[in-house]
């Protein structure tokens, strides 16, 4: 059966603090509104946005799925209801979720839509269902004495009794196109906060006859935020998943707790990382590599073998080849660092082509932007650039190619060549030894030369 989800994300995350749009606060790099349309695109065959009026962002984030404006936030029942548009003739279910709500996996959703059907005369309607360790403000699951759904109550709205109930709901619910629309109209704001609650429609469905049931599902897969401390429990979550994927993939992180992934972060076999590594979107690791502690890394490939760190930064359009090393407080942005190439000291790499085997000295530099525009550096195979060495771009170092310490290089170097571009040393005979300076043996009366009692050369002199 074809089955349709609407997610409704024109919360405006008044009690996040924020001027984003709720949906769009990230976890893990990602925002909770994509995590969620990832999950249903899973799912669903099709996916319906219900956003806020001027919320573009949002809109944007949907894409290629279409959205629908909620112009007055009149309640959940109200949000669900602007879809019908475009769904109320949809042959299949349709759910209802939250965009606030960004651990959902595939498979609880899945399990949704089976368990609305899986009853012997079906269900009208189903529902998600979880018992947290703590109820707090959770609408709660009123059953009846077959074990069916005989209400949703809001905490608003619930007796002290049924304060008492363990089963909470996750606001999450399925039904066929037609009924979940028909009930929707039926909605009535005759509650505490004069809203149209989605949850109202379980009371409806068992007037009408229909069976309602509650698939329970873990209260971490369920979770949601409306606060940025319930952000910060997301996100560990989150991380927690994203870790224990990476160790069951075969990597070791050393200090699990303290390396922090990406939702798209992915990792190969017998890599090894250190503590506190952060990763940011769009990192790929291959097979055999080492991060040591204090490395940060976003949008770049390391390939097999290569070592980083510690304290390094991998920004977005590297690429580090097979067995190369990236060292200590290194910086290497859209540069290629080709196979066997090392970098192993206090550098910054920008917008640089860097030839397998080559050598970057310590303190080197790529000048890549003249104020107006980026320029690239090439550095050729086996190249050895020596330490507080500056490559203006655009310059080619060739192949094999020395340049000598301390050089400001601005014309590109040949195959083989050496460049030196640095002021020639002169060395001034018997300048060193100057009146006073630590070392020289002191005067007869303790006192070192130059002290009070002795003549000083005039000012000026030498």
């Amino acid at each position: 059966m074809p089955a349709a989800a609407i997610i409704l994300a024109a919360g405006l995350g008044t009690r996040l603090r924020s001027t984003r749009p709720k949906a769009l606060h990230p976890i893990a790099g990602r925002s909770m509104l994509a995590h969620l349309i990832a999950a249903c695109e899973a799912v669903f065959d099709r996916i319906v946005v219900v956003i806020g009026p001027d919320m573009p962002g949002l809109e944007a984030a949907a894409r290629p799925h279409a959205t629908v404006v909620q112009a007055e936030r009149l309640g959940t029942g109200h949000a669900a209801a602007q879809a019908a548009g475009l769904l109320r003739d949809f042959a299949g279910d349709v759910a209802v979720l939250y965009a606030d709500n960004p651990l959902i996996p595939p498979a609880t959703l899945g399990r949704l839509l089976a368990r609305r059907v899986a009853q012997p005369d079906g269900a009208g309607l189903a529902l998600l269902a979880m018992r947290p360790a703590d109820p707090g403000r959770y609408g709660r699951v009123v059953t009846d004495a077959a074990g069916d759904v005989a209400r949703v109550v809001e905490w608003a709205d619930a007796s002290e009794a049924e304060r008492r109930i363990g089963l909470c709901n996750a606001g999450v619910v399925a039904a066929p196109a037609g009924d979940l629309f028909r009930w929707l109209d039926a909605v009535r704001p005759e509650n505490a906060k004069s809203e149209y609650y989605l949850t109202d429609i379980v009371a409806l469905a068992v007037a009408d006859g229909r069976r309602v049931v509650a698939e329970e599902a873990a209260e971490a897969d369920l979770a949601g935020a409306n606060s940025r401390a319930e952000l910060a429990v997301l996100e560990a979550a989150m991380q927690a998943r994203l870790r224990d994927a990476a160790m069951a993939g075969g990597a070791t992180l050393v200090a699990p707790e303290t390396v922090f992934l990406a939702w798209d972060t992915a990792i190969g076999q017998d890599v090894t990382i250190g503590p506190n590594v952060v990763f940011g979107p769009g990192v790929t690791i291959e097979d055999e590599v080492e991060i040591r502690a204090f490395s940060h890394l976003e949008g770049c490939l390391v390939r097999r073998g290569a070592v980083i760190g510690p304290f390094a930064r991998l920004r977005p359009g590297t690429e580090v080849g097979q067995a190369a090393h990236v060292g200590n407080f290194v910086e290497l942005k859209a540069a290629l660092l080709g196979p066997g190439a090392k970098a192993n000291h206090l550098s910054y790499l920008g917008d640089a082509t860097i030839g397998a085997g080559a050598n970057i000295g310590a303190g080197t530099i790529t000048c890549n932007y003249d104020g107006i525009a980026k320029h690239r550096t090439e550095i050729g195979a086996g190249a050895f650039i020596g330490s507080d060495s500056a490559l203006v771009a655009p310059v080619r170092i060739g192949d094999r190619a020395l340049i000598a310490a301390g050089s400001v290089i601005t014309e590109d170097v040949p195959d083989d060549a050496m460049g030196i571009a640095r002021g020639r040393q002169a060395n001034k005979p018997g300048r060193g030894a100057k009146p006073g300076r630590a070392g020289q043996a002191p005067d007869r009366a303790g006192q070192a030369p130059g002290r009070a009692g002795q003549a000083m050369p005039p000012k000026g002199t030498t």
